[in-house]
């Protein structure tokens, strides 16, 4: 692993993190969520996420869209081995979003609370996969903030960094043009998520 964001999602704080974020409630919010990303993009095919964990949002996705093909990389092979287990035809590996990743391009590339935990160092890698294994749209749900910004998370610093993930990809492929984009309130009464706010990206 090159950094040690990788090796704190790989190992136990990893395992820990499964447990505290797959819950029924979680997965109806997600239906919510691309529910409405789904609507902007029209049907798609096939989707790839980066940094699936046990695959709350594919699983999502699933319910949405159950002809849909589902891929998935996260570097924490518990995570992966569960959702293998629960979603055989889903096409789930191990492996790190920072290299290469071995996989056939899609409708929709997506991630979800993870650029937020990517070295900084690091990013420009996990854009081209996202951008490289495209065929159309690309969705970003992440916190967001105007500059660059290292926030303390749960009592562990350099591990989450916020920032405009959207613009950074808008700047770096002049063929990207913004769809749609929204936000999603901790405190909503109905579907809560984190802070999120996502951003739908397309090829043109």
């Amino acid at each position: 692993m090159k950094t040690i964001q990788e090796e704190f999602w790989a190992g136990e704080f990893g395992d820990d993190y499964i447990a505290r974020n797959k819950s029924d409630a979680l997965l109806a919010a997600n239906l919510a969520l691309f529910s409405e990303i789904m609507k902007a993009t029209g049907p798609v095919s096939s989707v790839l996420e980066l940094g699936c964990n046990v695959g709350m949002n594919l699983k999502a996705l699933d319910l949405l869209g159950p002809t849909i093909l589902k891929a998935g990389f996260d570097i924490n092979e518990s995570a992966i081995s569960q959702l293998k287990s629960e979603k055989p035809n889903f096409d789930v590996k191990t492996g790190s979003i920072i290299e290469d990743l071995a996989t056939e391009a899609v409708d929709l590339t997506f991630t979800k609370g993870v650029l937020i935990h990517i070295n900084p160092d690091y990013l420009e890698a996990v854009y081209a996969n996202l951008y490289e294994k495209s065929n159309k749209y690309i969705c970003v749900i992440e916190y967001y903030n105007p500059s660059p910004v290292s926030i303390t998370y749960r009592g562990h610093d350099d591990r989450l960094f916020k920032r405009d993930f959207c613009g950074d990809l808008l700047n770096k492929y002049s063929d990207l043009e913004l769809v749609d984009y929204g936000f999603y309130y901790r405190r909503d009464p109905v579907f809560q998520q984190d802070d999120m706010t996502w951003f739908l990206m397309k090829k043109v």
